[in-house]
């Protein structure tokens, strides 16, 4: 007779505690193994939501969002970037209009150094599942050398995909090199599937003013921006000066898409509240280590939803309201965090 689900979990569990007491024991002799006692209690602190099926709730996220955005302006683009596992749902693949992938050739281990062969592949294939169902793919490879730019243009055009070789991770210039868009083009741009380049360029800090970004943004030649929707003084951008952003140097006009993190909370933006640093919301996590003022959400939450969307203080009716052509999504693998 087989043995019940119990019994092997508590045979599982005691194997578990078994582990820990012997990885504790040696690490009192020695350092080598404090990873592994990290790794223990990272992975148990994953349990924290039991019954939470964290890839079904960022895809139930992104779907209402798109179905909120689209009841205001049915032309107005859902981009979602990265955690790209999520376009085998139909549903989800259904309500986005382009998805965009970063490091798929450069930049996944260190900057300006070629993304594994097999992470490619392995990105390639969902992207690929997107892409056949009519979705615009955007990459965004982050290399800084001339030859790897130019090689990043390439290969993705090769493989049916629109690029930016971003020379800064903090997306905070316009490239030096080429010197002007890949594929660069005089039309006006009414759809994503139309655009055959984009520059992606969130930090204006660098610009002295906004017009200064304005101005900046107008003398290229770019079919689609992705940037903020405010400006470095915290101030945000007018339906006027987005109208602006759409004009190209040439005559044609590009699309205007917006940046929004919905799988942190970042403590610059409007809606973060100075008593959270001491007194955290209860669907707010551990600060993400790798970007000061960036809070790992539960993203599922109602109250972090109600700050993204749904209503007319939500951050998404703001872009909306600016002028906007579409949002692009960030942290959407935020799953991969709590798996």
């Amino acid at each position: 007779m087989k043995e019940s689900i119990f019994t092997r979990l508590r045979a599982s569990f005691s194997y578990l505690l078994l582990l820990i007491y012997w990885g504790a024991t040696v690490v009192r002799q020695s350092f080598y193994l404090a990873p592994f006692l990290i790794l223990v209690c990272f992975s148990c602190a994953k349990n924290d939501f039991p019954g939470i099926n964290f890839r079904h709730e960022m895809r139930a996220f992104v779907v209402n969002i798109s179905d909120y955005a689209k009841g205001i302006d049915p032309d107005f683009a859902i981009i979602p970037q990265n955690g790209i596992e999520l376009v085998e749902d139909d549903a989800y693949l259904w309500s986005v209009d382009a998805v965009g992938q970063e490091d798929l050739f450069f930049g996944y281990k260190k900057d300006d150094k070629k993304t594994p062969a097999d992470e490619t592949e392995y990105l390639s294939e969902f992207l690929d599942l997107a892409k056949t169902q009519g979705k615009q793919i955007l990459v965004t490879d982050y290399c800084s050398s001339p030859d790897n730019m130019d090689i990043s243009y390439t290969s993705n055009r090769l493989k049916g995909y629109i690029s930016f070789a971003a020379d800064h991770r903090e997306l905070d210039n316009i490239p030096a090199w080429p010197g002007y868009p890949y594929q660069e083009n005089s039309d006006t741009i009414h759809f994503l599937t139309e655009a055959k380049n984009f520059l992606y360029l969130l930090d204006n800090e660098a610009f002295s003013s906004k017009q200064a970004f304005v101005q900046a943004i107008a003398n290229t030649n770019y079919d689609l921006l992705i940037t903020d929707l405010f400006y470095s003084d915290g101030t945000s951008f007018s339906a006027s000066e987005v109208e602006q952003l759409h004009q190209k140097a040439n005559g044609g006009k590009r699309m205007v898409v917006c940046y929004m993190s919905i799988g942190e909370a970042e403590d610059y933006r409007y809606y973060w509240e100075p008593s959270w640093k001491k007194d955290r919301p209860e669907w707010m996590e551990k600060e993400n280590p790798n970007w000061e003022g960036n809070y790992k959400v539960q993203y599922w939450h109602p109250e972090w939803q109600a700050i993204i969307f749904g209503n007319d203080g939500s951050y998404l009716k703001k872009i909306l309201d600016a002028g906007f052509d579409g949002v692009y999504l960030d942290i959407i693998d935020a799953f991969e965090y709590l798996e």
